[in-house]
């Protein structure tokens, strides 16, 4: 039955790997894996244990038991993440991405390359590396409009932004299950990763200085980039992000489960988003007026816009 559980596991792993191939979100593979090995594990009265990590040995306990422990610790990451990827659809939401353009006000190839590599390995530190790099992406895409080109500083972009998700517990999913759990601090985080997260990004950026398609100006007339601002649109960017980084600094002061001081840190953007929105704003052209249309909520739409089946996927981990 060992044998048979290890196959089970093998192939969904592999059939999670092999998503775009095979066409089948990971959710469904990962679920599906969940669940028919602890069915299993249960028909066939196996015996389970629970890992001591101080004295380094295995502790006999009752399925149920084990089952409540790991949906609690999958809960910890998941309420963790949507109230991190709320945030950032708040953000979002009052188009506080476009204050990064204030930093991009040069033609030079590599002033450019320079400056998205920082911003890149900065945000993604803050908020998730997947999102810092879609972001900055989607910048770039109007600061430079030949596609070639474009394709070379979006690999850039890609490389430090995981550097900078690396050496942060809020900037990379791997990192943030490992704070969640326990297995790593925040100071221990910064005071090994940092350097070696930095040098990895700066390598192949010095590197990359050296190649044609980084040299001169750019040539092209730049698009103005995303005119439609919010007039709060700053306050709420460096206000989510001061919010974000607020979570590691009550982890350590209170000793309560990050998930705790990223729901506070929620309710506080919420509560100016809440505020803003209820005067006249300009999104796409369309006034809004919170108290006549509460459909229209900052919050609201920003649960609405997570994408619910990655967040799920991690109760295929349980």
């Amino acid at each position: 039955m060992e044998i048979t559980l290890i196959v089970i596991f093998a192939l969904g792993y592999l059939a999670i790997t092999l998503e775009h191939t095979l066409k089948i979100d990971k959710l469904i593979p990962a679920l599906a894996m969940m669940a028919i090995l602890w069915a299993l594990i249960s028909i066939n009265h196996l015996p389970v244990y629970e890992v001591d990590t101080l004295l380094k040995e295995l502790n006999p306990s009752h399925i149920d038991e084990i089952l409540l422990h790991h949906l609690g610790k999958t809960a910890e990451i998941i309420i963790f993440l949507l109230g991190a990827m709320t945030i950032v659809e708040i953000i979002d939401y009052f188009n506080g991405f476009a204050t990064v353009k204030h930093f991009i006000n040069t033609k030079s190839k590599k002033t450019l390359l320079f400056i998205f590599s920082i911003l890149a390995f900065v945000l993604s530190a803050i908020i998730d590396n997947l999102t810092s790099t879609i972001v900055l992406i989607t910048i770039l895409q109007k600061v430079i409009l030949k596609r070639d080109t474009r394709i070379w500083f979006a690999g850039l972009i890609i490389i430090a932004a995981n550097a900078g998700g690396a050496w942060s517990p809020i900037g990379d999913v791997t990192t943030t299950m490992l704070w969640i759990g326990n297995k790593v601090t925040t100071l221990k985080l910064i005071q090994f990763l940092f350097i070696p997260s930095l040098v990895c990004m700066i390598v192949p950026v010095a590197l990359a200085t050296t190649l044609s398609p980084f040299k001169g100006n750019i040539d092209e007339k730049a698009e103005q980039i995303n005119s439609e601002t919010h007039k709060y649109g700053a306050h709420m960017f460096y206000l989510g992000l001061s919010a974000i980084i607020f979570v590691p600094v009550f982890k350590t002061l209170t000793h309560l489960p990050p998930y705790v001081g990223m729901m506070l840190s929620l309710a506080i953007v919420a509560i100016f988003a809440e505020y803003y929105s209820g005067t006249k704003i300009n999104i796409s052209s369309i006034d809004v007026d919170h108290e006549e249309d509460s459909s229209h909520s900052p919050v609201h739409s920003s649960l609405s816009n997570i994408e619910l089946p990655s967040i799920l996927f991690f109760l295929g981990n349980c």
